[in-house]
């Protein structure tokens, strides 16, 4: 990095995308985020109960997601079920988009339980104005698979492990961090590795425990052209060239779950804790960055308590949870360098560094009530509120600045449910607002109309205070579960 380049960092984006969340409901993965991105739902493939009940789930159970999440938990099915939850959304402002079709088992006997499933995708990018895009530009094509084995210890507990894997040629925006390329390739892999613990008492109580390894690999191939003058010649001529990035993040991390009921009536009380250690080796150069490929650590935790009521006709819950966060990114200056004040800087000295202090807050309520003997409806509200401190210091120009921001996220839900003895199809409707284009006040930037690259996580050093173009984002599922045996 050069002097000029390090000067620069005052009007660039630093994006750091840390711990891609394969199941977007789960709380297992601390998201971060540190502008009020427009997302999608790409990674939302498995079926829940839940979804259109505004995603509670500390003291509600949710029979059909709880596996795929905590895969020990597989042990509450018996005998075995098909399940398809095509899944489709669209974000406003032609933002993009994609469109998802799983299938899933999950079994269970007296001894074992697991579950397969398998998922094809595809996105659409951005409608961005810039060059011609090719069919395979405007629509990226994903494969996921899942796996799960586990085996009941003795009546009350049980232990599980599972692995998720996708084979990626697409994530969601990654298109509108090039707004300047003519062609963007994308390849690479997602994997999740949970063990999962539980044991349900007599009493009623139920304790769960989860470890967890999530690494993300990705490589951009991006293609740019540029007309620049040749004397030779007397005119412009063409000139491209392709650029390599990749993009890596590795995740540790375990979550605790308790939940009991509540005296002796029909209510539960329950209470999560979750810590997630990240590391991004790996960072791609784009366009709005000056700090090429250096890395950043994460510290993230969430303490959560959750209360439900459940009746023969109607299931009521509420969620709150609060993630303090601790994260911190750099750059390394690469070549001995020197300071204004004429301090010299090792090539493994940092000449940017970031320290984020994050106090996010999440509340979701929903309730669930039956209206005949085969029809239910569903309703939710989730505000999830992010609120964060930036202390940056640039040691090259010797200058510290402290920026504050706070925003919040509201998503709406809406679920129809229609049972019966042979098959139960569910809808859910999500619409997602108080998101939409970020861009930085009073600096010589466009709006980029950067997103997050599916529910997971952004970590970016904004140059100003945040401005927004909204956007909001409309999801659906359609759940269709089959018993094959009972």
């Amino acid at each position: 990095m050069t002097s000029k380049s390090a000067n620069r960092t005052r009007k660039s984006f630093l994006y750091l995308f840390l711990g891609f969340l394969p199941i977007t409901v789960s709380a297992q993965v601390i998201s971060l985020k540190t502008v009020p991105i427009a997302t999608g739902n790409q990674f939302m493939i498995f079926p829940s109960q839940n979804l259109g009940s505004g995603g509670i789930s500390i003291a509600v159970d949710d029979l059909f997601l709880d596996p795929f999440i905590n895969p020990a938990k597989g042990s509450r099915i018996l005998g075995a079920y098909l399940f398809s939850s095509p899944t489709f959304y669209r974000i406003s402002g032609d933002l993009g988009g994609g469109n998802s079709l799983p299938l899933a088992v999950l079994f269970g006997s007296e001894n074992y339980f697991g579950g397969l499933a398998v998922s094809i995708q595809q996105l659409q990018s951005a409608d961005l104005v810039r060059f011609t895009k090719l069919l395979s530009q405007n629509s990226l094509n994903n494969l996921y698979f899942y796996g799960a084995y586990g085996k009941r210890i003795d009546k009350n507990t049980a232990i599980g492990l599972s692995v998720f894997r996708a084979d990626l040629n697409g994530m969601d925006g990654v298109d509108l961090l090039y707004p300047r390329s003519r062609k963007i390739d994308q390849y690479g892999s997602l994997t999740d590795v949970r063990l999962g613990i539980v044991s349900e008492t007599d009493n009623a109580r139920t304790y769960e425990a989860i470890f967890l390894y999530n690494y993300f690999d990705m490589n951009h191939e991006v293609t740019y052209t540029d007309w620049i003058w040749d004397s030779s010649v007397d005119h412009n001529v063409r000139q491209t060239w392709v650029e390599e990035n990749r993009d890596k993040t590795k995740m540790w991390g375990f979550h605790l779950g308790y939940v009991q009921p509540l005296y002796e009536s029909d209510w539960r009380i329950g209470g999560i804790f979750t810590f997630n250690r990240k590391y991004h080796p790996k960072i791609p150069n784009y366009e709005l960055m000056n700090i090429p490929k250096d890395p950043g650590n994460t510290w993230a935790y969430n303490f959560g308590l959750g209360l439900s009521q459940s009746t023969e006709i109607a299931t009521f819950g509420i969620d709150v949870i609060y993630e303090p966060i601790w994260s911190n990114t750099w750059a390394d200056a690469g070549e001995y360098m020197t300071s204004r004040n004429g301090n010299i800087i090792p090539p493994w000295g940092k000449t940017v560094e970031n320290d984020f202090r994050f106090s996010n807050a999440l509340i979701r309520m929903g309730f669930m009530k039956k209206e005949t003997d085969h029809t239910a409806i569903q309703g939710g509200i989730e505000a999830r509120m992010f609120s964060y401190q930036l202390i940056q210091k640039n040691y090259v120009e010797e200058f510290q600045r402290i920026q504050n921001e706070h925003w919040t996220e509201w998503t709406l839900s809406l679920g129809f449910i229609f049972d019966f003895k042979e098959i139960q199809i569910r809808y859910a409707g999500l619409l997602t607002m108080g998101t939409g284009r970020p861009g930085i006040e009073n600096l010589n930037f466009p709006d980029s109309g950067v997103r997050s690259l599916a529910a997971n996580d952004i970590l970016l050093a904004p140059a100003g205070s945040l401005t927004l173009q909204g956007a909001h984002v409309l999801t659906h599922q359609i759940t269709v579960s089959v018993p094959i045996r009972n």
